[in-house]
This record gives C-alpha cells, structure tokens and sequence, in this order.
C-alpha cells in the first residue's frame, strides 16, 4: 500500500480508502454484521489501509458504531473520515433542523459521530451533499470553528457542484479559514460525466478527488451477464446478482456492458480479476484519485485489495479511456460538453469564429506561457 497526499494538505491516507456502509445490519441484505466487519477491518488494515470513510446516516448510524468498537486501539494511526447533512439513527424525521448543513444541524450531527466512533476528533468531515438552502459563510464558519475547537482536523465537499467548492476555497482563503482539502464523487470507469468540470478544479485547486461507488455499483466487477439482459430492457439486473433492492439497477445498460467487455478483454490478457482492473484504472488517474471501495465479505475485500499488486500500461489505459468516453452531446465529445468545444475551436454555428484566433491574434506562437494550463480533454 502507497500514501498520497489528501489535497492541500500534509496528510497521508492509503491509495485505497475502506468504504464502511456495508458496516450493520440495519440495511438488510447490503450490510454485514459485526464480526465481518472486523474481517473486512482487519484485512484492510493489515494490508496497509489507513483511510476510513463512513457516515452518520450509514446502516441508520450503526456504521459508526462498529467503528469505534473496531478503531479504538489504533485510532491515532488511522484517517477517519465522517459525513453530515443527511438525517441521521438519532434525528427527528419531523424536526426541520434535525438535516441540511447548517450550523445547528452540524453541530448536532458531529456531537453524535464522536460518541458513537468513541473519539475525541474526526480526521475528515465532510459534508455530504449539497444543500442550497444554507448559506455558503455559515457552513465555512462552523466547519472552521470545529477546526478551531480541535473536533474536525480537514474538511471535505461530497456532491458539490465544482463551481461552488471553488467559490468556497476562494473565499475561505481570503478569511483564513479552513478550506476543502478533498471533494468525494461518484466515479468508476462506466461514470465519467463528472470530468470535465472536476478534473480541472481538483487540478488547479490541489482538491483530492475521492471516488465512491468506484466499482458503478457492481457493474464495474465484471460479473454481469450481457446474456441476461432482456434486449426490450435496457435497464435490468441479472438474476445472479439482484438482491430484491435493485439500488443500482440503472448502471446495467448496453452502453456499460460494452464497456465492461474491454475490462474483461484486458483482465484475461494480464490475468488480473476485472474487479482489480476497474479499480487501478481510477488509482491511475492524472490527479490524486483516491477510490472508496465497499464490501460485504473479508473474500470481497482481498480480491479488491489485489488491485495494489500490478499497474496498466500506457496501451491499457488508453484502451479503457477509449472504451468508457461518455456519451456527451457534443460537437467535438473528447473534448467535453460546452463550453470546451467552443474554447478550443470556436463556436459550432461559426466555424471561422475561432476563439484562441480572437484572443491572442496571430501571436499565441510568440507567447511564452510560463503557467501550466490544464486543458481538459477525455484521454483518447
């Protein structure tokens, strides 16, 4: 196991962060009961893991519970991870401030986590997903207080649009509070949409980019049959794999199924498990990409542990980038969606309304650029 740096800071996590809401009983049949999850720990561990990520609303809050049973004899070597925002095993469904991120609700939701994980501080918290209603300096403030107060070391952005995680380092920076060190997305080789604007930001901004659902849900595993999909459903799971609960039913597309016969293609070629290509596809990534992989058995999690064990090349890569370009509506799709086609060539409609010819005239040659420009492009 390797560390990497977690953004703009000085932390070290693993390059594989151990995703825990499979940690309980509470979810039925996606979780694991206590016992295995100490497996799961363990394994994790011991193979060198350090980085823990859960949240107060996994398994109904009982995630968080197995976990300060299981951290607390090694917790000061551990990075661990907690979110808040969404209602929590403690919270009134009926009260209107029992959720969201403000600072009534934060406060609330990091008291709970702290008895529950039995710590005296979190690592990393992050606020789960984006809520509109909060104003941006309220949630900065109050994270910055726990920063301040010793309970939260670093913070993080989970389902925040790019342009407001930036608005929100700028403005941290110019009132020295705590800014975002990392923002958590849902990314896997089937679900790339979030490139064009992320990448760029995590890049300028020196933002860790965190994957959860790395594996799309279990399409990624390589363990769904084209076979089974019934060719007037786009959309269905196999029999081998449906639970009754269908949570990621709509990752199981022709598309998807296309992709994964390029991960399978090359797994066989390098004798690698494409569960373990899927994941080293993600840790190989032009910025600090750090996946957050689940499971449910400690069998799980050493066959996804096995991804630490080999490297892609440069061919693999590019044949897994070419396999998984998204289906983006768009004049020049390796570009990206607007407004790249238009920053690189101009406007679709006019075609001799060449923007960098607008821009710079006949002089863009002479220019020495001494910054580095991170031109988005999905890798062809």
């Amino acid at each position: 196991m390797k560390y990497r740096l977690l953004g703009r800071s000085g932390l070290r996590v693993s390059e594989l962060g151990l995703g825990c809401a499979t940690f309980g009983t509470n979810w039925g049949s996606i979780g694991s009961d206590k016992e295995e999850s100490r497996k799961i720990f363990n394994a994790f561990v011991e193979a060198g893991g350090n980085f823990l990520d859960t949240s107060n609303r996994y398994q109904e809050s009982q995630s968080e519970q197995f976990l300060g049973d299981l951290i607390h004899p090694n917790r000061d070597r551990l990075v661990l991870a907690t979110k808040y925002s969404l209602v929590d095993g403690l919270a009134d469904q009926n009260d209107p401030n029992g959720n969201g991120n403000h600072r009534k609700n934060m406060v609330r939701s990091v008291e709970g986590s702290l008895k529950r994980l039995k710590t005296d501080y979190i690592d990393l918290l992050w606020a789960h997903i984006y809520d509109f209603t909060t104003p941006m300096d309220e949630m900065l403030r109050a994270m910055d207080d726990l920063v301040r107060q010793g309970k939260v070391l670093y913070i993080g952005a989970s389902n925040y649009p790019a342009w407001w995680i930036a608005r929100a380092n700028t403005i941290a920076d110019f009132h020295g509070w705590t800014p975002f060190v990392a923002t958590q997305l849902e990314y896997a080789i089937t679900e790339r949409s979030c490139e064009p604007e992320f990448l760029p930001m995590c890049d300028e901004l020196d933002i860790a980019w965190v994957c959860w659902s790395p594996l799309g849900g279990g399409i990624a595993t390589g363990k769904y049959n084209r076979g089974k999909l019934n060719p007037n459903e786009l959309y269905r799971l196999t029999d081998e794999v449906d639970d009754g609960k269908r949570h990621y039913w709509h990752n199981v597309t022709v598309r998807n199924l296309r992709i994964m016969d390029e991960v399978v293609k090359i797994a066989q070629e390098i004798g690698w498990p494409p569960v373990q290509v899927s994941l080293r596809w993600i840790m190989q990534q032009r910025v600090v990409a750090i996946p957050i992989f689940s499971a449910r058995t400690v069998e799980q999690t050493k066959e996804d542990l096995g991804c630490l064990d080999f490297t892609l090349t440069d061919e693999q890569m590019k044949r897994l980038d070419q396999a998984s370009l998204p289906a983006v509506a768009s004049i020049m799709p390796e570009v990206g969606p607007y407004p790249y086609p238009m920053l690189e060539y101009g406007s679709p409609a006019l075609p001799e309304f060449y923007s960098r010819l607008l821009l710079f005239g006949n002089t863009e040659y002479k220019i020495e650029n001494h910054r580095r420009h991170f031109q988005f492009r999905y890798r062809r």
